[in-house]
């Protein structure tokens, strides 16, 4: 096995604890595109050019392999290649500028409530300068089903004491009322709490970068790491995922549609209605479990 490949691995293993099965599934991802590097343009690993993995990436779809599994691919190559760049094996990250598989247009499939649990433990196991500000996101993503673009947007006035709403400017200019739960809160203050520049900047998660706030790359970046750290497939894994699991969850806890439709922040109740499986699923589990003539 490369060396680097190894090491890389190896770090997984130590920082994010990833399970024997993920372990397996990386190192059959990443060496899959290795070889197609040596064989086609006889690259090392740790000089694999941008030009050489998006062919490779293309040619996933070509070979017949799903959209999904060929994301899962490209997730494991920009997870080695961020390692190579912060190791100082190579400068850049040739990664950067791929984009990913087409998926179809349809709803991703929820976590389960174990599994967002299982994230949230593991975003506390990462290294503690990221450890945090990931179970943060992951707190507050999943009680507010918050966008992406919303969440690294929030102001450093949205948590106040005084209320348990957040004023949130969606789709559209569009503010709406969104509840936080307590333990987000208490996350976000954790998070803030070790931030630098926190006590003057204008964002709720404030960046040194040219925005000034939390990009929606890093918060990718941290929900893949957690979610490696929880032994759950990153691809599985989202700002839209968790969302989705926020939706999916509160109707098959009693919400109904029209109350999901203002906390979600959707125009139309249409756009709601696509969650009307998960509601047809809990009606149909009702009349099963308490219609008299159910089982006969």
């Amino acid at each position: 096995m490369n060396r680097h490949l190894e090491a890389f691995l190896e770090m997984l293993a130590a920082e994010r604890g990833a399970a024997r099965n993920t372990l397996a599934a990386y190192r059959a991802d990443i060496e899959d595109a290795i070889g197609h590097a040596a064989r086609r343009a006889g690259e090392a690993p740790e000089a694999m050019t941008a030009a050489t993995l998006a062919g490779y990436v293309a040619g996933l779809t070509d070979s017949g392999l799903s959209p999904r599994t060929a994301a899962r691919r490209l997730s494991a190559l920009r997870q080695f290649h961020r390692f190579l760049a912060r190791e100082g094996v190579r400068a850049d990250d040739p990664t950067e500028a791929l984009d990913s598989p087409a998926r179809p247009a349809l709803l991703p499939r929820p976590l389960r409530e174990v599994e967002v649990e299982r994230l949230i433990a593991a975003a506390g196991r990462l290294p503690a300068r990221r450890a945090p500000l990931a179970v943060a996101v992951c707190e507050l993503l999943y009680c507010s089903g918050l966008r992406a673009s919303e969440l690294v947007e929030l102001p450093a006035t949205a948590l106040r004491a005084d209320s348990p709403l957040v004023v949130v400017r969606g789709k559209g200019s569009k503010e709406r009322l969104v509840p936080i739960s307590a333990r987000a809160r208490e996350a976000v203050g954790a998070a803030r709490a070790g931030a630098k520049g926190a006590e003057t900047s204008r964002w709720l998660f404030p960046s040194r970068g040219a925005s000034g706030h939390l990009t929606r790359q890093t918060l990718n970046n941290l929900l893949e790491e957690a979610a490696l750290a929880a032994g759950i497939e990153p691809e599985r894994v989202s700002p839209h995922v968790l969302r989705h699991s926020f939706a999916s969850h509160l109707l098959g806890r009693g919400a109904d549609l029209r109350t999901l439709q203002v906390l979600l922040g959707h125009a139309d109740i249409a756009t709601t209605q696509v969650y009307t499986q998960v509601l047809e699923e809990r009606l149909r589990a009702l009349v099963e479990a308490h219609h008299p003539l159910a089982r006969a």
